[in-house]
Order: structure tokens, then sequence, then C-alpha cells
């Protein structure tokens, strides 16, 4: 018999036959020179799960090129274009970290002359009346501490181009393995120390070695494939017949017992959270781009399945009529969300659906990448988002961040906070939307905060994001379950092997 390898293709899926007669390797799922984070103490969804055989051959392959390379070699091109392969400064005993300023984003008090105390990956001590001693007291200078970023829309493994729509025929397993390592590096020294990947084998494995510590990279809570109704946005379009043909494995699956087969099939191999396509797309050689493309019956079974095995479900959606039904069904996030009605808005305050409006993009999208067909639909839909984002706000439904990086360049994230400031949002909360709303939706409650028993995931940005957010896209320091991944001194990131 043979299985499905499946890689991912602007958020969907290319998939190749494995045969069954090659070797199923496994992973030890411990790092002897010490994990990234501390045992886990609260009710989180733990990353680090059964791995999925198809993609280790291939990234196990890639990290150990990319460990063992020496910097004269090409392998080290990866570090120059971001991908920081190094294990990072970490520290078993405490670490004492000084600043200007500390925000606690749940109360909104900038705290001056702030300290952080970190033991073995965990947050210890805000600001003590006794500071321990340390060989590793680090006074940081004029920035301002905040928690590390989560960013819940990712594609780590792909990024738009001019070959993006036939990558799916002409490239292999191991290119979207390398570029998540080279792109997960990217993410991770901007500050985001947290993302939700949609997107195949791929990321599932890359969140394993990170959580290792075999490369430095962002926590990943991942998708693997997505679901999506025969010849829509989830699957791929545009091919001959018998070309790129998927099922409830692949993630294409039609009526509620499929749904269903695929929500298992997925959480077998590793999702954490399940990702569907209510609605037609962008980037895809489909119809018209809000059109509904899964019935209420549908993802209703795929919220209910995923539910009894404690996972949740994300909606791409666009138009109002797939918006609508995802939110009764009780989707955990309307991706996108372009179109939104009275009804939906108030629907999505009431059961507390978080938008995860992914707006940034349409500053930095590559319209004359884009085939004819998807660039008539970019311009037709990415003004529309920003006007409903606008409306969100101004109504009070709940905001999660997320930006769709791949579609624009990995590591310009933090560019999507200007966005949401820019339409009516304070600072102070647009800040939030990456720190406490987006661990809540993720179901990550040892992240988000700089609080006691919290994760030593910690950055800081120059001067006060209060007064300025755009310091945000300028990331001086990152800590990472009390790793150091970098450290900007004198303009030069001290961590960085590029």
């Amino acid at each position: 018999m043979a299985s499905t390898a499946c890689v991912p293709l602007l958020g969907r899926i290319n998939c190749a036959v494995r045969r069954a007669s090659e070797p199923e390797p496994t992973m030890a799922m411990t790092n002897p020179t010490g994990k990234l984070s501390a045992p886990v103490r609260a009710t989180a969804p733990v990353v680090a799960s059964a791995p999925s055989v198809a993609s280790i051959p291939v990234l196990a392959s890639v990290l150990a090129l990319a460990l063992a390379a020496p910097a004269a070699t090409p392998g080290h091109l990866l570090a120059q274009e971001g991908a920081h392969t190094m294990h990072g400064d970490y520290h078993d005993g405490v670490t004492v970290l000084r600043a200007a300023r500390m925000l606690d984003v749940v109360t909104g008090e900038m705290h001056t002359d702030a300290v952080l105390v970190v033991e073995d990956g965990i947050i210890t001590a805000v600001n003590p009346a006794t500071v321990p001693h340390s060989m590793h007291d680090m006074d940081l200078g004029d920035v301002t501490l905040l928690p590390g970023f989560i960013d819940a829309h990712t594609h780590l493994g792909s990024e738009i181009g001019a070959t993006s729509f036939t990558d799916a025929v002409t490239r292999t397993e191991a290119y979207y393995a390398i570029n998540a390592v080279r792109f997960g590096g990217l993410t991770v020294r901007a500050g985001f120390t947290t993302v939700r990947d949609f997107g195949g084998d791929v990321t599932v494995e890359l969140g394993h070695a990170v959580e290792r510590g075999d490369i430095v990279g962002p926590r990943v809570i991942p998708s693997r494939n997505l679901l999506g109704i025969t010849g829509g946005h989830c699957d791929v379009t545009g091919f001959a017949p018998g070309i790129r043909e998927g099922g409830p494995e692949q993630g294409v699956a039609d009526g509620p017992w499929e749904v269903v087969e695929a929500v298992r099939y997925q959480i077998k191999h590793g999702a954490k959270v399940i990702k569907t396509c209510a609605t037609a797309g962008v980037l895809s050689m489909e119809g018209p781009v809000g059109a509904q493309q899964y019935s209420l019956e549908e993802l209703t079974a795929m919220v209910e399945e995923a539910a009894r095995h404690g996972v949740r479900v994300a909606a791409h959606a666009h138009g109002p009529e797939g918006i609508l039904a995802a939110v009764r069904a009780g989707v955990a996030s309307i991706e996108h969300g372009s179109v939104l009605t009275d009804e939906i808005m108030d629907l999505m305050i009431e059961k507390g659906t978080y938008l995860v409006p992914t707006t940034y993009l349409a500053d930095r999208i590559d319209l004359d990448a884009l085939p004819a067909l998807v660039r008539a639909k970019a311009e037709e839909i990415l003004p529309v988002m920003r006007v409903s984002l606008e409306r969100a706000i101004e109504r009070g439904v709940p905001i999660a961040f997320g930006t769709d990086a791949g579609v624009f360049p990995h590591g310009e994230n933090a560019g999507e906070f200007g966005i949401y400031v820019a339409l009516g949002m304070s600072e102070l909360d647009a800040l939030r939307t990456a720190t406490i709303h987006a661990a809540d939706l993720l179901g990550t409650p040892d992240r988000g905060r700089l609080e006691v028993g919290m994760l030593a995931d910690v950055i800081a940005v120059p001067g006060n994001p209060l007064d300025d957010i755009a310091v945000t896209m300028d990331v001086q320091f990152v800590m990472q379950g009390g790793r150091v991944v970098k450290h900007v001194v004198d303009g030069r990131d001290m961590h960085s092997t590029g």
C-alpha cells in the first residue's frame, strides 16, 4: 500500500505518494541539552504530538544540514536568509532581565525600571523587592519588555511568487521544509514566538524540531491539511483531471461523514487546529471570492468532531453567507472576514468568535505575480476587508492577531499592528490582539502575559509602543522559553549567524 505526504501551497496542499515499503523512522521527543520550554503547567495543547511519518525524513535531513554546515558552506546561506539554526543561549539557572519599561498587557500599566526573573524557561518573579544574584544579569537599556507575540495565521512553508501556482507539480516536500526552517527563523526574530500555522506536514515537524531545541523558530500550533470541498479554495484547482486529486486524507471532503473522516485523519497525524474553507478565496483558481462552499450541516459536523478531540476550528471565510454559517456552527475564529454584516458581528460578540483580520497583506502583496483571475479577485475583496475590520473594531468584535504571512514576506508580521491602529484601535488593544487575545484563541494560557508562572517568551522593542506602534517592527531582543535567540547591540544582532 501507499500513503500520501502533503506539503503547503499558499495554504493548500501538495500531495505525493509514499511507498509503504519505506521505513517509518521515529524521533526522540526530548533534547539532552535542555528543552525549549519547561514542563507544561497549564492546560495548553501540547504541540509536540506524535510525529507525522511522511515528513520526518525530509525535515530531519534539512535540519541535519542546517545544524552541521560550517559558515563557509552553502548551508550558511540559510542563516543569511533568516534561518537562525544555532540553539541560542539557554541558561539552566536564573536569568535576570532589566529594562527601562515593561508593559502589563492585561492592566495596561507601564512599569519603569522593570525587572523580570527567569528560571528554567519560566518567569519566576516580576519586579521583585529583592533581585536574586545571577551570572546572567542582562540590562537591555532603553527598551520596553513585552510578551512574545502570537500570529494566529501563517504559512511558514511557502511565500508567494512568480511560480507559486505551479509549485504544486514542480516542487518536492524538501523545498517546503527548507522554506519552513528559513521563514520560521525570520518569524521568531521578528518577535513572534508562537504561530498558528496552516499548511501540511512540514510545519507539524517544524514545531517538533523547535520544541526539541533543534532549531530556532516559533512554537507551532499546526493544522496539517486544510479541509474543503472538491474544487473549492482548500482543494487545488486549475489542473487537468487526474492531477492533484485528493480525498479526506488530503483534506478534500464532501458531506458530513467525509468531513468527520478528514478531521479524524488530520488530528491523528498531528493537527492541533482544524482549518477549513467555508467560502471561496482569492489565491486559488476557482469561482467568486466570497461564495459559500461548506454548508451549515458540514461545518457543524466538523466543529463537533474536532471538539471531541479538544481541537478548535478556524474558518477561512470572505462572503457573508459562509461567515454566518461558520459562526453558527461554532468555529473558534473567522479568518479574513471580508464582508461582515451587523447580524454576523452581533453573533460573533455573543458567541465569543474571534476575527483574525489579515489586512496588512493588502499593502504588501505582489499583485503583478498573480494570474489575471486571482488578481481580479484580490482587487475586489482587499479594500472591503478593511471596511469590515474598521466596523468590527468599532462594535467590539473579539479580534486576534493574524497576518497570512507567506502571502507577503515573512518577518514583516508586525505591520498588521499599524493597520489596526489606523482603523481606530488603541495601541494597547492592538498589542492585546497578539498577546492575551491570541493566546485565548489558541487555547494556550501559558503565554501572552509577563506574569509569574508564564513561559519566558519575552521580547523588547525600542521606545514606548503605546506612543508609537511602529516600534514593533524593530524588535531588539527575543527570549523564547528562557533561551535568548536575538539581542541587538549597537545595531548588530549578537545571536545572528548571518
